[in-house]
Formats: C-alpha cells, structure tokens, sequence
C-alpha cells in the first residue's frame, strides 16, 4: 500500500474519532434520562433539584464552549482534544461513583467541561484534515453531523439498557473505555496543527459560566420559592449583573472570547436565537417526558428506552436524510422557521398529556410531531453562522491556512 493511500486511510480513521467525540458529548445528555428515577432514589436528589444532573452538565458545556475554542486555537486542537477526553473520562469517574448529591454534580460538571474543550477542537481538527478538498469536506461534515443525532439515539437505548440490567453508574463508567480508546488513538490519528499567542480571557469564561448557572437556579427554584420571591429576584439580578459583567469584558478585550460585533450580523443573530429556543424547548421535554414515563405511566427503565427509541430514530433519519434535502430546495430560514413552528405544535400537544394516559395515545404521535420539529431546524439553523461569521471567529480553519497543512496532505501527521 503506498503513503498516500496509508495517510487516506488515517485521515479517515481520524474523522472516526472525530465523529466518536461528537458522539459522546451528545450521548452524554441523553443517556441519563432514562437514569433519573434510580439516581434520585439513590442520591436523594428532590424533585425540584434532579433537574440538576441535567442542568451541570449543559451549564458547563455552554459556559465554557468559548473557552474550550480559544484554548483549541491558542494551544493547538490535538492537545485540547486530548485533555477534553481525559477531563471527560475524569468527570464520568466521579459521577459514576458518588454517594452524595454534590459529589454527582461535581461528576456532571466535570464531564460538561471535558465536552467544552472536545466540540470545538474536533472541528478544528475535522476542517484540518478536509478543509482544502471541498468534496471531501462535505463528506466529513455528513459523517460529523449524522453522530449527534446517533448519539441521541444509542444514549436514549444504551440508557434503558444498562439501568435495567446493570446500575446507573454504569451510564457514566460506559465513558472510560471510549475515553482511554480515544486518547490512545489521538496521537496516531490527529494532526499536530499549530499554536497561536494570545490571552484565554479566564475571568469572561468565569462570569459567564457564573452567570448562566445562577440563572438556571433561579428559575428551577422559582415554582418552589416563588417567581416574586426575593430569592427569585435576587437570583435573576445577580445573573443579569455576571452576564452583563461578561459583556463588558468581551468589549474592553484585544482578544475576546466572542466579539460582541458579531451579533450585528442578523443571519448569525437568528440562528443563534433559534439555536436558543431549540435547546429551551428540547431539553426540558426530554427531562419530564422521562419522568412521565416511568413516574406516571410506570414503565420500567428498559421498557422507557425503548419507548423513546421511534422518536431518536426518527430524529436521526429525518435529520441525516431529509433536512438537508429540504434545505438544499427551500433554503434554511423556511427550513427553521418551519421547524420551530412544528417542534411548537408538537410541544403544545405534549403538554395536555393526562394523569391516567397510555404510552400510544398521549405520548407517541405527540412526540413524533415534537421530533420532526428538532429534526428540521437542526441541521439549517448552522447554515447562517457558517457564512456569516469571519473565518477566525469560527470553530475552525481552513487546513490550507495552518502550517501544519501547507506541504501536502502527509505533512499534518507528526512523524
């Protein structure tokens, strides 16, 4: 076999691993749904609280997602991309092992900042590999898209699975292999690319994280303390005084985090709203359509995976196969905002779902309609930011603009 054919083949071996982050981090939020009565039995975790091993997970992951980029560019993705596992795999550890309520949102935390540093250094090496073969990179992206919506899928199952027939913890340990897998491969697979100078903007990172995490306490706390609580109020000024904190040192920065000027552009400004409302909309029905399942219509764990598996099927193939055909005739604005439209109907539906209803007439149809929504909007809601933003302000770059790249398609491996 010739070296070009050993780096073709290495490359694509190295989109696979890229495609497994993707993967992971998806399967990360979905994956313990199905988990959530065992661990609150286990834990002690409220009713009001259990919404927390949702939420430190995404707080995390979303507070640090602009940290985890400027580290990618400012160290180099691969090493980013490695340390995201490692911190992953420590974060699924702790959560696998706790006793105690804090010690899991530690765990969940954890993995929530391993996710941040793994998305946006997986992109980056992704646009490494392809970025100077369109037709190639076209294929890549689909490899890379289509994993999420797989992820969902395989962590709504594997999550049944393995609470009815192993533990919960398990839904956390099923990390480590793929973690040490993962950084076994990455320095074999992945492309060394290049460091950058420049500043990490800590301090934004924090008051930014701060802020979205005292948010989202206000607002679980508030059905339980009261929205006009001085709880509630003082909760919701001090995130609106961190959030503003971080807008004020994204402005006064050489080198922000996210250049606040980017939001003027209004294609980037939509689709960042509608990337708002679909994770508003979508995450919460996750989380208490789980609980109805197994609370309410007492179905056991196993029996709950299942159920949820026609709707993460049908995510990933409407996803996979028919959005992006859709958005290739109609363009993306229709694509998403008929989306939200029917993710809208779909979850209105849901809401009138009974006390005493059945699995085939409240909740099947009703979601099929809420997924169909997801699947719609997804994919075409990237399709503004992508040519809108700079080419330095996305998450990645070009593989002809790196050093790395620049001598021929054998020269982004170490030797």
């Amino acid at each position: 076999m010739s070296s070009v054919d050993g780096s073709a083949r290495r490359r694509w071996w190295a989109l696979a691993l890229i495609a497994a982050a993707q993967f992971m981090v998806i399967m990360d939020t979905s994956i313990i749904g199905v988990a959530l009565p065992r661990i609150q039995a286990d834990l002690g975790f409220s009713q009001e609280n259990l919404s927390w091993v949702f939420n430190a997970y995404v707080v995390a992951f979303g507070g640090l997602l602009l940290l985890g980029g400027k580290l990618s560019d400012l160290l180099g993705a691969r090493r980013m991309f490695a340390t995201g596992w490692l911190v992953l795999l420590a974060g699924s550890v702790i959560a696998g092992a706790a006793s105690e309520i804090w010690v899991e949102l530690l765990g969940r935390a954890v993995q929530g900042a391993g996710a941040a540093l793994i998305a946006p250094s997986a992109l980056t090496l992704l646009m490494m590999l392809f970025g100077s073969e369109p037709a190639q990179l076209g294929k890549a992206l689909a490899v890379y898209g289509a994993a999420a919506p797989a992820g969902g899928t395989a962590g709504v199952f594997l999550g049944g699975v393995i609470t009815e027939y192993l533990s919960w913890p398990w839904v956390f340990y099923i990390n480590v292999p793929i973690a040490v897998i993962a950084l076994i491969a990455i320095p074999a697979l992945m492309p060394a690319g290049a460091a950058q100078r420049g500043s990490t903007d800590l301090f934004g990172a924090i008051t930014v994280t701060a802020g979205l995490a005292v948010a989202v306490y206000a607002v679980v706390r508030a059905p339980e303390a009261g929205w006009a609580s001085a709880e509630t109020i003082v909760g919701l000024a001090v995130a609106v005084v961190l959030l503003g904190s971080f807008l004020l040192i994204q402005a006064k920065r050489k080198a922000p985090l996210v250049r606040l000027g980017i939001f003027r552009t209004p294609q980037l400004g939509a689709a960042n709203i509608a990337q708002l409302l679909l994770g508003g909309a979508w995450i919460p029905m996750w989380f208490f359509l789980n609980l109805y399942l197994q609370q309410v219509l007492g179905l056991g764990a196993f029996a709950s995976g299942s159920a949820l598996l026609p709707m993460t099927t049908a995510i990933m193939v409407l996803m996979v196969v028919v959005a992006p055909r859709l958005t290739a005739r109609f363009g993306a604005k229709p694509m998403v905002v008929t989306g939200l439209v029917v993710l809208a109907a779909g979850l209105g539906w849901l809401a009138l779902v009974r006390p005493d209803g059945n699995y085939w007439v409240d909740v099947l149809a009703r979601v099929a309609l809420a997924a169909t929504g997801m699947a719609l909007a997804f994919i075409p809601r990237w399709v503004p930011p992508s040519s809108s933003a700079r080419p330095e302000e996305a998450a990645s770059r070009p593989a002809s603009s790196t050093p790395a790249t620049r001598s021929g398609p054998h020269s982004v491996w170490p030797r």
